[in-house]
């Protein structure tokens, strides 16, 4: 008796592998144009009949090629008697408000982010200290941002400390010189940023903000965190980064530890946090 061969998961058909079509070829090579810097950021595109001539393909091809480039947010079809594509070379924020998205649909919780970025930020200090060029390309950024936050608290202006205290450590993650960890902690500074700036407005609304003295206490932190990077001292700078969250997060955390990731407030909606 002669075996049979065991039947195809994809039918009993044979499998022809069409290639990439003509849409996704041309998304491809407007794609790299942007990534490489050819197309600059906020740059007009071309109409998409200009564009399928150009290329040579069909106006439907050239159509859902810009589908297929919109849809991965690095143009704007602008639609109506306007016209035209802008062009958007990936962003920080962009990468922050899709893992705000991802951590909502996994229900994660905000300890979660804050967990993240205790593990991550402290590593950040760290690289921080250890660039030999750092008197140039990181202390300098990070004095501007304490003395914004300075500012703001020598000011008692409680609604402008929070955003600048954020971008103190924004800066912190900017400035480390990897590009990997500038991204992925990046995004998690943006997505725990959002939650922090929506719990600070409802706590001053209800009277319930952190007293000058304990804001004071972190701005003299951040200054500790400039001389250990200053002298090159990346395991201590990695320490008290660590332990300066684990101080600041317990505000915004509270008893609302299971409060859950929230990604309409990357886009500037204030829904409350309660």
């Amino acid at each position: 008796m002669t075996q049979q061969p065991p039947l195809s998961p994809y039918g009993s058909s044979p499998v022809r592998l069409t290639q990439v079509s003509l849409a996704e070829r041309l998304a491809g090579q407007l794609r790299e144009r942007i990534l490489d810097g050819r197309l600059a950021d906020g740059s007009v595109l071309p109409k998409q009949d200009e564009i399928a001539g150009q290329f040579g393909v069909s106006k439907p091809s050239a159509r859902e090629a810009f589908r297929i480039l919109e849809t991965e947010g690095l143009i704007t079809v602008r639609r109506g008697s306007i016209g035209g594509s802008v062009v958007h070379v990936p962003k920080a924020h962009s990468v922050a408000y899709m893992l705000a998205l991802l951590l909502q649909a996994g229900s994660a919780a905000l300890d979660d982010v804050a967990l993240a970025l205790r593990e991550t930020e402290p590593v950040c200090a760290a690289l921080c200290a250890r660039r030999p060029d750092r008197r140039h390309s990181v202390l300098p950024q990070l004095r501007r941002g304490h003395r914004a936050l300075a500012g703001a608290i020598d000011a008692h202006d409680a609604e402008a400390a929070v955003p600048a205290s954020r971008a103190f450590h924004e800066i912190l993650v900017a400035t480390c010189g990897n590009q990997t960890m500038i991204a992925v902690c990046g995004a998690l500074e943006a997505v725990w940023s959002a939650h922090e700036e929506a719990w600070a407005d409802d706590a001053l609304q209800r009277g319930q903000f952190p007293a000058v003295p304990l804001r004071q206490h972190a701005l003299d932190e951040h200054q500790q965190l400039i001389d250990l990077i200053a002298g090159g001292n990346a395991e201590a700078a990695s320490n008290l980064a660590r332990r300066h969250l684990e101080t600041a997060q317990r505000y915004p955390l509270g008893s609302g530890r299971d409060h859950p990731v929230d990604a309409r407030l990357l886009r500037g909606h204030r829904p409350g946090f309660e």
